[in-house]
């Protein structure tokens, strides 16, 4: 959505669209003596390393007793403890059930409340940092409609002071999208708020890729302002049809090449061999030049890529998920999704999230038919509801989020939980970002990403008093505040030690 704000981004990040590496040259005269694929692993793609070191295992035991656990799968345990050993849940459940271990750091939980971290399906944090000015917007690669190239972690600013403030929220996880512009925006990342010197060192471990598309009006206007396709909801479906018809055909070739290559091989070793009748293979079959793009995409349609697609409509909901039956990949959840009360029904059946806020509407004529009781609906017909933020000040405030729509929903007769609620912002988001194996629910093997609460969290003067991630903890009220962001030194007291 942030393509309202930023007319072009800054820097393309390939300089020849979607082509790769130059042609391989053709082998020595001779035997071959590498018979590996010249372009190594295409498919999944290899991740970079962190450039910064990883950080420190967490150390020792911290012990919530007598707390108020809100699961995050739709269920609480009353006067509850739960046990965070190094990063991950070591043990939870009644008070009188779990022991506390030997040496444990102890919190008192009574009268406080325990929820998983919360998660945000939608953030432009680091990509359209603040403050929010040409220097900081790298949120959308708006020089192309398919850009399924770029990375949002290629972009990410560790430094936005919004990563601390939304924290400070009770938020643990995100998802780092590129922007609306483009029919095709890119990947998206998913990161833990601990803060680290670049994106990369801040991936949540395990977390697949997304891919950011969008339908609708933002890229028909960017590019309709420039008499350039798509100017139009046809030309947007064409482009897209067309993009992915490519990746499959892409995806064939790099499969035939495989069967060819060892085909060859085997060929060759028994020529090599001397084994009898076994002819010259003749030259090493060589692999096509990598594309970036058209890798993405063949990785989508593997379901190695979680889909993401900024669409408001319900008619335009129905239609992308046909060109997904059609084109084989799988939505994983519609984002902004005003209209999804209005075939909460199909998207129950087909398992497809949608991600919402509790109440914007009307900013623009695709967004006029928002109802407050958008995500209620969605839940009351049993498909996946998630409160999104796409706001680095909504972000704070995503329990708030979760209660308004929770609220909306009760006004109109729906019989909803407030342990419903919770779901939308942390195992239903979760769900859709492919993580939900790992956070997203209070449970024993997940990861230690844990909010503890002063209020119930659903309560408009809930605050977080300490945040865990992975075992970490990066927020506690009580503790003196110090800057993470160098924009942030010197803009407010700050105890000095002696």
């Amino acid at each position: 959505m942030k393509s309202h704000y930023v007319l072009a981004a800054g820097l393309a990040l390939v300089a020849s669209g979607c082509a790769g590496a130059a042609k391989a040259t053709e082998p020595p005269a001779g035997p071959p003596t590498n018979l590996s694929a010249p372009m190594g692993d295409r498919s999944p793609r290899v991740p970079e390393k962190p450039i910064s070191a990883p950080p420190a295992a967490p150390k020792g035991v911290v012990a919530i007793t007598h707390a108020t656990l809100l699961l995050g799968n739709g269920s609480r345990i009353e006067d509850g403890t739960i046990v965070l050993s190094g990063d991950s849940i070591s043990a939870v459940g009644k008070a009188s059930a779990v022991p506390v271990p030997k040496g444990a750091r102890v919190l008192d939980g009574r009268g406080r409340f325990v929820t998983p971290g919360l998660i945000d399906t939608h953030s432009h944090m680091g990509v359209y940092a603040v403050p929010h000015v040409n220097a900081t917007a790298d949120g959308n690669e708006m020089t192309d409609p398919t850009t399924p190239y770029v990375f949002s972690e290629h972009a990410f600013w560790p430094q936005d002071p919004s990563i601390q403030h939304a924290v400070a929220g009770g938020v643990t996880t995100v998802q780092i999208l590129p922007g609306s512009g483009n029919i095709i925006g890119g990947r998206a990342t998913t990161l833990r708020l601990d803060p680290r010197l670049e994106a990369r060192a801040m991936r949540y471990p395990g977390a697949p890729f997304g891919l950011k598309m969008a339908c609708g009006e933002n890229p028909k206007r960017v590019y309709g302002e420039r008499k350039s396709q798509p100017m139009s909801r046809m030309g947007s479906i064409a482009k897209l049809r067309a993009a992915f018809i490519q990746a499959r055909q892409y995806a064939y070739d790099q499969r035939a090449f495989d069967a060819e290559y060892t085909e060859w091989k085997q060929k060759y070793d028994a020529f090599k061999a001397g084994e009898a009748g076994a002819k010259d293979p003749g030259k090493e079959p060589r692999r096509g030049d990598r594309n970036l793009g058209l890798e993405t995409l063949a990785d989508v349609l593997e379901g190695k890529i979680k889909v993401h697609i900024h669409c408001y409509r319900a008619d335009e909901m129905l239609l992308m998920l046909s060109l997904a039956e059609e084109l084989g990949f799988k939505v994983s959840s519609f984002h902004h999704a005003v209209e999804a009360y209005k075939i909460a029904d199909v998207l129950a059946a087909k398992k497809v999230a949608a991600s919402m806020w509790a109440d914007w509407w009307g900013f623009k004529l695709e967004a006029y038919d928002g109802v407050e009781e958008n995500a209620a609906i969605m839940a009351a017909a049993g498909a996946p509801a998630i409160i999104h933020s796409d706001s680095e000040i909504g972000i704070q405030r995503l329990n708030q989020e979760a209660a308004k729509a929770l609220w909306a929903g009760r006004r109109a007769g729906l019989k909803l939980t407030d342990d419903e609620a919770i779901k939308w912002v942390t195992l239903n988001p979760a769900r859709a970002m492919g993580i939900d194996g790992a956070t997203g629910s209070l449970e024993k093997g997940k990861q230690a990403d844990v909010v503890l609460w002063d209020k119930d969290p659903l309560s408009l003067y809930a605050s977080p008093d300490q945040v865990f991630a992975g075992g970490n903890m990066i927020f506690d009220r009580q503790a003196p505040a110090q800057a993470w962001s160098d924009f942030e030194v010197g803009t407010r007291m700050q105890e000095v030690a002696p």
